[in-house]
């Protein structure tokens, strides 16, 4: 088990993307959360197995339909025990 932080930036808000990724990550089994940023990004938390991550992070890159994906930035996140995947308020 792995833990990483992605920030997207691109046409990322208002498309639906933060429900893309709920519904992805938990498709993958992966845990953590997804959250809107006031500057227009979106930040998430993902955990799980390296290859599902790596998964995740190619879904993410392309996103929902109507997102634009201009720039995807990762680093490493602590290890915390999530209960599944949430959709976090917007900070």
């Amino acid at each position: 088990m792995s833990a990483i932080r992605l920030v997207v930036e691109g046409r990322v808000q208002g498309v639906g993307y933060r429900a893309f990724v709920a519904d992805e990550a938990q498709a993958r089994g992966l845990t953590g959360w997804v959250r809107n940023l006031r500057n227009g990004q979106v930040e998430m938390v993902l955990s799980g197995g390296e290859a599902d991550i790596e998964g995740m992070i190619a879904a993410c890159r392309k996103g929902p339909r109507f997102a634009s994906v201009t720039s995807l930035k990762t680093s490493p996140a602590p290890d915390e025990t999530w209960s599944g995947f949430t959709v976090r308020p917007a900070a």
